[in-house]
């Protein structure tokens, strides 16, 4: 873990209240499947169905199943998260395993989108990043990926900015209460 020796589980700050829960999901399984321009449609099938999708999700959506999800990050590009996707025919795409270079922290709770809201440069609004929306944003000056997901917030961070990210989160956290789970 990125984050170890950092972690410390319990409630901080606020004392009578939980409006953020924190949580470092380990044992990350990310892979990053790419099409070429023309192979869009085949390449997208098949990260759809390494999720166990229907269809492969539109530009900044995700599509999930019971034990993985397929979150379309750029117009020729998906995350395959919680499943292998196999190879793909080199002269349709490429995949690219990402589940060591990748901090991935959820963030839940009532004041969620408000903590998020002052580190991040997205509309957090639930009419503009519904469940399943996925986006990738600066959060303070760290390209950083942000699913919002039926749990809460998903946020991947370079693994090397993990830290500095989970140290923002708590610090920024704590005046509503944090629980870290």
């Amino acid at each position: 873990s990125a984050l170890e020796g950092h972690y410390q589980p319990g409630h901080h700050g606020l004392a009578d209240s939980t409006g953020v829960t924190l949580t470092e999901v380990r044992d990350l399984t990310l892979h990053q499947v790419a099409a070429w321009p023309d192979t869009v449609a085949a390449v997208g099938a098949h990260a759809a169905s390494a999720a166990g999708v229907a269809s492969a999700p539109a530009p900044g959506k995700a599509g999930a199943s019971a034990n993985a999800c397929v979150l379309r990050i750029e117009p020729l590009k998906w995350w395959v998260y919680g499943a292998a996707p196999g190879s793909v025919d080199p002269e349709q795409g490429a995949t690219l395993d990402l589940s060591h270079s990748r901090t991935h922290i959820r963030i839940s709770g009532s004041r969620a989108t408000t903590v998020l809201n002052g580190f991040i440069s997205l509309d957090l609004r639930e009419r503009s990043f519904p469940e399943g929306s996925v986006g990738s944003t600066g959060f303070h000056h760290i390209g950083v990926t942000l699913w919002r997901s039926k749990d809460g917030y998903e946020l991947f961070a370079p693994r090397g900015y993990g830290v500095a990210i989970w140290q923002m989160l708590v610090e920024g956290s704590e005046q509503y209460g944090l629980e870290i789970v």
